[in-house]
């Protein structure tokens, strides 16, 4: 039985990172929401560019809030945007042109299309803008420094979880999102490497679906509704994870399918106490933001980069551990 204090201190947290999430989140982008609106003051600092697959989950506006501490430590100017939804590279290839010719000094950039950035970014440090990756990977030669999570060892991690699960055969489905995202597809290989050496182990079913919370609640509602014999789910976003959650809550399968996720937020949070969600893996976004820009300053002003790839950790929480102080941090990165 979980403890009413416990629960509570939860739901009054979760309200205070929602808040502080999105005001935070607005105020950046809303700040720096393109690089025509940079004032007159700001022109005179170095101008970095951050371009992300979008800008309004948890996940991202927790990369600009590392950012923008960055940007005020280290005195420079750097813009915040990304498409509305991840699956939008035209939108991304646009907003790095017109990085370019603003005169970015750097991009920061986590890539919506592994191969169909890959023209956009060449040219651009054609230009000699040089190129940061954060998060998710572009098919490149001309990167300075990625800085991310290892997907690969954080989808082992996610094997790890779904391997806890203690039944006799373990039935898994997997919700993923775009497969040109190169994140997600290292993050599935890295799962199913792990799992597949359990001889408990059958892969039923892997989909595909666009990164909206609706669209990986209707995946999974169907997948699960075509496979009745899955009892494990692994999914690798924050979108999905949540649609996913949300899949399981309208089944009523909480009790007999165990669900592995990634990112957190309010809502998966509770998901977690609540056991539609029974493990999530946690990245770190607040170092990604915060390490690219004092990459990107290290760049401008030639400087020698420790590490040319940045593993930002992940962490496994699960109802088990989502009250040690370690675990609380990494949920509540605000507090």
């Amino acid at each position: 039985m979980k403890l009413i204090n416990k629960r509570s201190l939860t739901a009054i947290c979760g309200v205070l990172v929602l808040a502080a999430c999105y005001i935070t989140g607005f105020y950046y982008i809303s700040k720096y929401s393109s690089p025509n609106e940079i004032d007159s003051g700001e022109a005179t600092k170095h101008y970095v560019a951050m371009i992300t697959k979008s800008t309004t989950s948890n996940f991202w506006k927790t990369v600009f809030a590392g950012a923008n501490a960055a940007s005020t430590e280290y005195n420079l100017t750097v813009t915040f945007e990304g498409p509305e939804n991840e699956e939008d590279y035209e939108t991304q290839n646009q907003m790095i042109e017109r990085a370019v010719a603003n005169e970015a000094e750097v991009i920061i950039f986590s890539a919506v299309d592994y191969k169909a950035n890959a023209e956009a970014i060449n040219q651009a440090a054609k230009q000699g803008v040089k190129i940061v990756v954060i998060d998710s990977a572009v098919n490149s030669d001309q990167i300075s420094s990625i800085i991310s999570t290892d997907n690969f060892e954080a989808g082992k991690m996610a094997g790890d979880a779904a391997l806890a699960c203690e039944d006799e055969v373990l039935n898994v489905g997997i919700v993923n999102f775009d497969k040109n995202s190169a994140n997600g597809q290292q993050r599935e290989e890295g799962f199913i490497e792990r799992v597949s050496a359990d001889p408990r182990v059958n892969i039923v079913e892997t989909i595909n679906v666009i990164s909206t919370i609706e669209d990986s609640k209707e995946g999974a509602k169907e997948l699960l509704r075509n496979h009745p014999e899955i009892n494990v789910i692994a999914t690798f976003n924050e979108w999905t994870s949540l649609g996913v959650g949300y899949a399981i809550e309208e089944l009523e399968l909480a009790d007999s399918t165990a669900v592995v996720a990634f990112d957190s937020n309010v809502v998966s949070v509770g998901m977690l106490e609540t056991g539609e969600v029974d493990a999530l893996i946690v990245q770190n976004p607040y170092a990604m933001g915060y390490l690219g820009v004092e990459t990107a300053y290290n760049l401008i002003f030639n400087l020698a980069i420790s590490e040319t790839q940045v593993d930002t950790a992940t962490t496994l929480v699960t109802r088990e551990n989502m009250y040690d102080d370690e675990c609380q941090k990494v949920l509540f990165t605000f507090n």
